[in-house]
């Protein structure tokens, strides 16, 4: 990341219009570049459409009814026409509109109100002991392999009422799959579609055993909303079986993905700011600003799509029908211009202006509560029990375009808390 300009600083209008080569993976979408093209204008251009830079901008766009979710488009824009995978991402909430797209939300929504989600708590700081209990005692931990990744997988099996012993094979599947929304989806296209059909038979198996012998889990949960859904005698069509099997596969391999990758940038964040370190083991419960601030920061989701429905003239710039606009998460999560006098990262700031990590609209991460609740448990235990946390190497991150976070990221901090 890099360090946000001083509120002071004029704001230059230009009429070259900056390109962002967002399309490259060499690319930050939180570098000096992206900074200088927000200090010129609100817009960019990028080869998958415009990217949006400030905050008004941005989220005005991600609550315009003119325009709807643009990820349908994706796999075209990488060249993908056609295959399980091109068919499957057309059938995920993501890229469902209209009618469809709300029917499936109300279906799935039982299954993820916070009151649910909250009385998991004590479940999530019980995991998050145990996975600090094996590293505190040595002062190094390799953060993604020892915590992260089974910290997001085994809640995704808690959820799911998956075996416990499942989550290095779900976490498996969720890795590769997490590849669709990379900038090199099209030559990681065979793992991407191996892991879909490993894991959607293994949700097919779930599926049919929950149907015979109910359980108190979220796929119960969901089997009785549609199998009860009193929308059917109306007209209204219930959850179908394929559309259960296709948002479980959905909800395992995001759900998993983003919170991995988002508690490793929160670990970046952090340990960029060790007072902020200090602070948070000193007053858990700022645990939930701390999520809120560092998504706003640091999010592992880059930018979020919009295509427009209609021709659509936004402050000057025409966007025809079927236009592309990327919001540019980072950009606009610290625009000067609406974070005022403290746009850097601080849990004492309180009433910020509400990040794009989970999107916006009627595309809203339905799944925003999990990611919420188990991340703000687990930031402050790791604070309170990894003092004086730095990094111990560069490690290994991707890309910081479409999603991204860290491959590796070893860190030491004082042993034996």
């Amino acid at each position: 990341m890099v360090d946000e300009p001083a509120v002071g600083r004029l704001w230059p209008v230009t009429d070259v219009v900056p390109h962002l080569d967002l399309a490259d993976p060499a690319f930050d979408v939180t570098s000096e570049p992206v900074l200088e093209a927000r200090n010129a204008g609100w817009y960019a251009e990028t080869p998958y459409g415009w990217a949006i830079l400030r905050y008004d901008e941005g989220t005005a766009v991600l609550k315009d009814r003119r325009f709807q979710q643009g990820n349908a488009r994706w796999p075209a824009q990488n060249g993908i026409h056609d295959g399980p995978w091109q068919q499957w991402w057309g059938e995920t909430l993501l890229s469902i509109e209209g009618d469809d797209h709300l029917r499936l939300r109300r279906l799935l929504g039982p299954a993820f109100r916070s009151r649910a989600i909250e009385a998991m708590r004590p479940r999530f700081q019980a995991l998050a002991n145990e996975l600090i209990d094996g590293f505190a005692p040595r002062g190094r931990v390799e953060f993604v392999s020892e915590f992260a990744e089974p910290y997001a997988s085994r809640i995704l099996c808690m959820l799911l009422g998956l075996p416990d012993e499942q989550w290095p094979q779900v976490a498996h599947w969720a890795d590769d799959l997490g590849k669709s929304f990379g900038v090199n989806v099209r030559n990681d296209l065979p793992r991407i579609e191996a892991a879909l059909e490993g894991l959607t038979g293994y949700i097919e198996e779930v599926i049919a055993d929950r149907a015979a012998t109910p359980r108190d889990d979220l796929v119960t949960t969901l089997l009785t909303a549609h199998e009860s859904d009193p929308s059917t005698s109306s007209g209204q069509a219930a959850l179908s079986r394929r559309e259960l099997s296709v948002a479980l596969v959905f909800l395992a391999f995001a759900g998993m993905e983003t919170t991995r990758n988002q508690l490793g940038l929160a670990m970046q964040t952090f340990l960029a700011h060790p007072d902020q370190w200090a602070l948070l083991a000193s007053r858990p419960e700022l645990g939930g600003r701390a999520v809120e601030e560092v998504m706003r920061v640091n999010p592992t989701v880059t930018w979020v799509t919009r295509e427009a429905l209609e021709d659509v003239d936004l402050h000057g710039l025409h966007v025809p029908k079927g236009g592309i606009v990327q919001v540019l998460s980072h950009a606009i999560g610290t625009d000067p211009r609406t974070m005022g006098d403290a746009p850097g990262f601080d849990l004492l700031v309180e009433d910020r202006p509400l990040h794009a990590g989970f999107g916006g609209g009627v595309h809203h991460c339905i799944g925003h509560f999990v990611a919420r609740t188990d991340m703000s448990v687990a930031l402050p235990l790791l604070a309170q029990r990894m003092p004086d946390a730095a990094p111990d190497g560069a490690g290994e991150w991707l890309p910081v375009s479409g999603n991204t976070g860290p491959v590796r990221y070893p860190i030491r901090f004082g042993a034996g808390s």
